[in-house]
């Protein structure tokens, strides 16, 4: 199974790429997106940079499966909106080119490689360093959209594993707008 996780932001998305065979991964590819060479007030032109660099990389690397990060709220309503719709322009790169698209929270990825969801951005660094054998730290942003293909390797066997044993996840109904993703 190939992985690929996506930290998405409106100024640098970052994207990972690992291969999952049985317990082992090896890495395949990370790097960034970035949007800087828009202007800085065209929120529409960032998002289509966005949206095509999610797509340029699915067609490059072909992904069996994706993991993205789910936003949480910030302090400033502005700058969640703004990191609300690079997410969107990256979940619509991914179910565009049919991908099947998984949601972690930043909590959740830092615990399943550090052990604990308070881990500072060098300790995912260090930690996907180690846990794929690179020979450098990986940018923060390619380091989290990394951590996010490694959660989801290992939540996504356990999923598999439950489904096969005749265990069904039910989705929460409440949260929900019209049926779709709870928060």
């Amino acid at each position: 199974m190939r992985v690929l996780g996506i930290d998405p932001g409106l100024q640098t998305t970052g994207f990972g790429v690992v291969d999952v065979e049985g317990p082992h991964l090896h890495y395949v590819a990370s790097g960034t997106i970035k949007t800087r060479d828009a202007a800085q007030g065209d929120l529409p032109a960032r998002l289509k940079i966005i949206f095509e660099g999610v797509r340029e990389v699915v067609n490059r690397y072909q992904p069996n499966v994706a993991s993205v990060e789910i936003v949480f709220v910030n302090v400033n309503p502005q700058s969640t909106l703004l990191l609300g719709q690079a997410r969107g322009a990256a979940l619509a790169g991914l179910v565009s080119c049919d991908l099947p698209v998984n949601e972690y929270t930043a909590l959740q990825m830092k615990k399943a490689i550090t052990g604990h969801g308070l881990a500072r951005k060098e300790q995912i660094q260090e930690m996907v360093a180690r846990l794929l054998k690179l020979p450098g730290l990986p940018s923060k942003d390619a380091a989290d959209a990394l951590g996010l293909a490694i959660c989801h390797a290992h939540a996504g066997a356990s999923f598999a594993a439950l489904t096969r044993a005749g265990g069904q996840l039910n989705r929460r109904t409440h949260g929900h707008y019209k049926g779709g993703r709870t928060y």
